[in-house]
């Protein structure tokens, strides 16, 4: 489960879409770059279970940023 989930802007433009986000999984900070199309570029360690974590993003960003 994902925890401490936060999201920001990536762009000073805040129409430009991109956002960065950070969460804990399994007790370990991770770091990416959300994009538009839902891709997720990770600045740091891929977490484990990767196809899972995304899915979870996904689910968060519809329900913080497209509602």
């Amino acid at each position: 489960m994902i925890q401490h989930f936060s999201y920001k802007p990536f762009f000073d433009n805040q129409q430009l879409p991109g956002w960065t986000i950070q969460f804990f999984y399994k007790q370990n900070r991770y770091e990416g770059i959300y994009e538009q199309d839902g891709s997720i570029k990770w600045t740091g360690a891929i977490p484990p279970d990767e196809e899972k974590v995304k899915k979870m993003v996904h689910e968060l960003m519809l329900f913080h940023v497209y509602d």
